[in-house]
């Protein structure tokens, strides 16, 4: 092995990068389960999901921040999302993700 610490050297950095990958959301889930009432309305208690609406309970973060904000600015199309995300700031957006995202599934 011509450089062994360098497998160990990508160990480490793998690891420092998925350690830190919960934090790229960056929201709140007390304030996302504040702010949930009119996604579980939909979606169900907890974002567990329900036959017109599929489950957010347990999706990861940063999916969940990108689906919102891409309703929201029109680059996906949906009418009932579309108006549930109307409004909402990306602070709201992290917030709402960290909570449904903290949910069992």
């Amino acid at each position: 092995m011509k450089h062994p610490y360098r497998a160990f050297l990508c160990l480490c950095v793998l690891l420092l990068f998925g350690l830190s990958a919960p934090a790229h959301a960056g929201g709140d889930a007390e304030a996302g389960k504040a702010k949930s009432a009119k996604c579980t309305s939909c979606h169900g208690a907890a974002g567990k999901g329900t036959v017109a609406a599929p489950a957010l309970a347990g999706k990861e973060a940063e999916y969940l921040v990108a689906a919102m904000k891409a309703y929201r600015d029109g680059k996906r199309q949906n009418p009932m999302m579309a108006m549930a995300v109307q409004g909402l700031s990306d602070a709201d957006i992290a917030d709402l993700a960290a909570y449904f995202a903290a949910q069992a599934p």
